[in-house]
């Protein structure tokens, strides 16, 4: 497949999944997903298309194409526009907006996925509003996540990369190896 920034490729990934079931030293009734700043949007649209994984991790991930546009107007002149077929046109440059921007359908992602989501408050690559907004949307559709915001933390969160490698490990232990369930995400207590 041709490089759409995170168009068909994405299709990629979920040719994966049957591939897993044919081998024999894979298990393919626990998988979880990880991406990073692009692969972080691709694991968004992965887990819209599937429910297959336990768990998945999102570090640094694009969110809101059009506010990333806004924010950083170089990547719509020197990736978007080259990269995502028909860009020139309105209605599919919109469409192309929509369907790369998780924050406009969280309520698509699966009710029983949990989500770690990881961001540097320093970002200067992807705006740590992207995980705040998707955070406040999978909260408005009671989709089961977790919001790590690293204070100073770069886009590669290169100065806490112990820590996150210690969370990374933890949440697919839990979800994935483990299969603990999410606690219940409906109002509760005192």
């Amino acid at each position: 497949v041709l490089e759409e920034f995170c168009g068909a490729e994405v299709d990629d990934i979920l040719a994966l999944i049957p591939l897993l079931e044919q081998l024999d030293e894979a298990d393919a009734s626990r998988m979880g997903i990880f991406g990073w700043s692009r692969g972080g949007m691709m694991t968004y649209l992965a887990l819209k298309a599937t429910d297959r994984f336990k768990a998945a991790i999102v570090g640094a991930g694009l969110a809101d194409v059009a506010a990333g546009i806004e924010q950083r107007p170089d990547m719509e002149a020197h990736v978007y526009s080259e990269l995502i077929p028909g860009w020139e046109d309105p209605d599919t440059r919109a469409k192309a907006i929509s369907d790369r921007s998780a924050v406009q359908w969280a309520n698509a992602l699966p009710e029983n996925t949990p989500i770690l989501i990881l961001h540097g408050t320093g970002d200067w690559r992807v705006d740590p509003t992207h995980a705040l907004d998707m955070a406040r949307q999978l909260l408005a559709h009671k989709r089961p996540y977790r919001l790590v915001m690293f204070e100073g933390g770069d886009h590669g969160l290169s100065e806490f990369s112990d820590e996150v490698d210690r969370m990374v490990y933890d949440w697919l232990d839990r979800y994935v190896r483990d299969g603990e369930s999410w606690p219940s995400l409906e109002p509760h207590g005192r």
